[in-house]
């Protein structure tokens, strides 16, 4: 992120208007349009390839404790990414034991 002159793109009766809440400092003044999280980047598309490795590979029989080690992740984090019922593609994800959906146990 760059910084942008206020003089050189703001009308000077707003620049006074704002010195009247903040003189000398640097604000931030936010997009109008919010960009999704990890839509400029592909952070997002790594996250969910990895998460959904994790749950193919649990669904295989790999334990969370080993999950865990192999992504160094906590247990924790293994099991809120497990807690996930459906697949990026809409369909629901079988546990280990072939179950589905409302089937599955809670871990």
């Amino acid at each position: 992120m760059s910084y942008v002159r206020a003089e050189e793109i703001l009308p000077e009766d707003l620049i006074k208007a704002i010195q009247q809440y903040v003189s000398g400092k640097s604000i931030y003044i936010p997009c109008k349009e919010k960009k999704e999280w990890g839509s400029q980047t592909k952070t997002r598309q790594y996250y969910r390839k990895r998460n959904e490795e994790i749950r193919w590979k649990y669904a295989g029989g790999i334990s969370v404790r080993s999950l865990a080690g192999e992504y160094s992740l906590s247990e924790k984090s293994i099991q809120r990414i497990l807690r996930a019922d459906v697949l990026p593609t809409g369909d629901a994800r079988p546990d280990r034991n072939g179950r589905q959906g409302s089937e599955r146990q809670i871990l």
